[in-house]
């Protein structure tokens, strides 16, 4: 088992990059469960909550883009360096000051509200110099057991900060007494987010290519055929996910009533309940295949959504996302892989963070959205809503991705993947 765990083909380098994503996924763990309830503790309105997470959402759009392109040119440690360290530094101004401005600018550059305590699978913009860091330095053929291992370790970042933010003890705490409430979660995320930075100091890179043999500095060129089909598909999810995403932790808590604690508690259990999901995720994908595989765990999710929004208690809700999380962590290291194996290996970053791009933007819209929904209409409807649009974004996946299943899985690049076109089309 323990091979099977941390088997020998992961050395210094990655165990390094290992370390430091459990450390920042027990940040943003604690972030998850905290923050929203932190700011309407604070007096913030749902739909005064999702600007903020816009807010969060278009700087991180800015920032994951900027990242991929950078790192594409001047290699990725930087990154993997300076945003746990900035994260770290808005933690603590979120333990330390009310200013409404310093929690949007903070929140924004922190990235707090993107991820939940559950998953933990998003620890922030710098994700796409981590995702092609780590492309780069396993074999082909073990990228797709890499990224599981990536999703392990996240979950267990994610049961320890589902824990620690216990440490929250609110009550019926509002403004100045909320801070003191929720100061010493905010403390734990700065931490542990730091000490995500300074490990990341010592990785090892190789020096990157002379400028002139790279392509491309705007638009990965080479990745082109692949890219405008993960904005398609990437827009739809990024639509569902702002509309849960971010207020996981404030729906129960508006729904049930439940506590940081008893959030955090569930968030513990789905994260223990889940870490085989990440394992095995790798071998799901190789025996159905890595395409199949990512479109049954999208509509399964998606499908899941609906009970879970219609739930009677705390317990039964939780159970059905206990459920929907067990599907969701075996999707994301596929979906990583998937992603790095179908890119040109000069555009790794840049096309892991552009293909996002389009859904940070309308994950941004939908979770203005889903404010507005949870103060005017019902705490169920941006959750069916989020449900359709998985379901929707399955068959859209399964459409644009389904012929390139074989070559993915056999761990090659799919050849319009490599091809580039003379000139970029103006537009998709």
């Amino acid at each position: 088992m323990r091979q099977k765990i941390w088997p020998a083909w992961i050395d210094r380098d990655l165990a390094i990059v290992l370390t430091a994503r459990t450390c920042m996924s027990v940040a943003r763990a604690v972030a998850g469960v905290v923050t929203a309830l932190y700011l309407a503790a604070e007096g913030f309105s749902a739909l005064r909550i999702g600007m903020l997470f816009l807010c969060v959402a278009l700087t991180s759009a800015v920032m994951s883009s900027t990242i991929g392109i950078f790192s594409d040119r001047l290699g990725r440690r930087m990154f993997l360096v300076g945003v746990p360290l900035v994260a770290s530094i808005s933690a603590v101004v979120f333990a330390v000051s009310r200013m409404t401005a310093l929690l949007f600018v903070f929140g924004a550059l922190g990235s707090f509200g993107r991820g939940a305590g559950a998953g933990a699978g998003n620890v922030g913009p710098y994700q796409p110099a981590e995702a092609a860091y780590v492309a780069e330095t396993v074999p082909v053929s073990k990228r797709s057991d890499a990224f599981g291992r990536l999703s392990f370790v996240s979950s267990i970042g994610a049961l320890v900060g589902g824990l620690l933010a216990g440490l929250a003890r609110p009550g019926s705490s509002v403004g100045a007494a909320a801070l003191a409430a929720y100061r010493p979660a905010f403390l734990v995320a700065a931490a542990m987010s730091a000490v995500a930075g300074l490990l990341a100091l010592r990785l090892s890179e190789p020096p990157r290519p002379p400028a002139e043999h790279r392509r491309g500095f705007v638009l990965p060129r080479r990745s082109w055929g692949v890219l405008w089909k993960f904005w398609i598909t990437n827009s739809t999810n990024g639509l569902a996910i702002g509309l849960f995403g971010p207020f996981v932790s404030y729906w129960f808590h508006r729904r049930f009533g439940a506590s940081p604690g008893e959030i955090g508690l569930l968030f513990a259990v789905i994260n223990v309940s889940t870490l085989a999901s990440s394992i095995f995720a790798a071998d799901i994908g190789r025996r159905f295949g890595t395409v199949r595989a990512i479109v049954a765990v999208r509509l399964f999710s998606g499908l899941l959504l609906i009970p879970m929004a219609l739930s009677p208690t705390f317990l039964v809700g939780g159970a059905i996302y206990l459920v929907r999380m067990m599907a969701q962590r075996v999707g994301l290291p596929l979906r990583q892989s998937f992603t790095q194996s179908v890119a040109d290996p000069d555009e790794r970053a840049s096309l892991a963070a552009l293909s996002n791009l389009p859904a940070q933007g309308t994950q941004a819209g939908s979770q203005v959205l889903a404010g507005y929904l949870f103060d005017e209409v019902s705490l169920s409807a941006p959750m069916v809503l989020a449900g359709a649009l998985q379901v929707v974004n399955a068959a859209a996946y399964a459409k644009l991705f389904g012929a390139m299943a074989s070559s993915a899985d056999g761990g090659q690049p799919a050849p319009e993947a490599v091809e580039a076109p003379d000139e970029l089309p103006s537009s998709p």
